[in-house]
């Protein structure tokens, strides 16, 4: 089977050496991100504070994908750094640059600095649902419990 094409742009003035997303492993589902800082300095990002991190590019992805950005394990293991709105979503029609918003969860000061690896990128088929609207639902064991209403663990 052939890999999924997905179309890139370099956005101006990106630091084209980083190179493009690429999966470290034969196995990995996410393809890293790497901070494209315009400046090609450090962003300090303090306990609670949260900061927009460009990629340096665009891309299109074919009808009926979408993109999924995930925060990278080591990083919120190790260092807090999270992103608040994980998984972020990118649609298969939007064109613009791709940027990923970084939160600091931790206790210190976390600097990213230009190129390092922020995020994953994960691609995926997306299903479009006919909603139909109902007077009742069928019924399930679980019924309308909500949240840990399945019990602890």
């Amino acid at each position: 089977m052939s890999p999924l094409r997905v179309s890139i742009m370099w956005d101006e003035g990106a630091d084209r050496t980083l190179g493009l997303p690429r999966y470290e492993t034969s196995g990995a589902a996410g393809a890293d991100l790497r901070a494209n800082l315009v400046d090609r300095r450090s962003v300090e990002l303090a306990p609670g504070a949260r900061v927009l991190v460009p990629t340096g590019f665009r891309l299109a992805l074919p009808d009926g994908y979408e993109a999924q950005i995930r925060p990278r394990s080591g990083l919120a293991l190790k260092h807090g750094i999270t992103l608040p709105n994980a998984p972020g979503t990118i649609d298969c029609d939007y064109r613009g640059p791709l940027g990923v918003i970084v939160m600091n969860a931790g206790r210190e000061p976390y600097t990213i600095r230009h190129g390092d690896r922020i995020a994953q990128l994960v691609v995926a088929p997306v299903v479009q649902a006919a909603f139909a609207l109902t007077e009742t639902l069928d019924e399930t064991p679980r019924g309308d419990g909500g949240f840990g209403s399945t019990g602890r663990g």
